[in-house]
């Protein structure tokens, strides 16, 4: 009977986990439902807005210039644990609660650096040039 109640508890936290992160509308932002295209640059500062498209971040590959300061925020479709943006290797690690949410920094070496959500479920690539 107690095998039996943690075994229907521990499917109930899995569903609910489940819906948090998976069960929202995911938008879509290449429709032009983001005002902000998801790369710009205004002056040395490279924005990127980044969004959710099949589970993964969209754009899923993103080029920058070394040297410049970069500012990346999710637009309004990045929902649970995606928030918790991470570039481990350039020591980038942020909860970015909102899109008006934003972490900045200067990539200084060229190179390809994973970046990824706090759980390392949805990721991408950062090339920097």
């Amino acid at each position: 009977m107690k095998s039996h109640f943690y075994l229907i508890f521990i499917l109930a936290v899995l569903v609910v986990g489940g819906i948090f992160v998976f069960g929202k509308d995911k938008g879509d932002s290449t429709t032009g439902n983001s005002a902000i295209p998801p790369i710009t640059q205004q002056g040395q500062m490279q924005n990127i807005v980044l969004s959710i498209k099949d589970y993964n971040y969209y754009p899923n590959t993103v080029n920058v210039k070394a040297g410049e300061p970069v500012r990346i925020s999710l637009d309004k479709s990045v929902v649970g644990c995606y928030r918790t943006f991470t570039i481990p290797s350039l020591n980038v690690r942020k909860s970015l609660q909102s899109p008006s949410d934003y972490v900045e920094f200067t990539p200084t070496k060229a190179g390809t650096y994973k970046f990824a959500c706090g759980m390392g479920m949805g990721y991408g690539t950062l090339v920097v040039e």
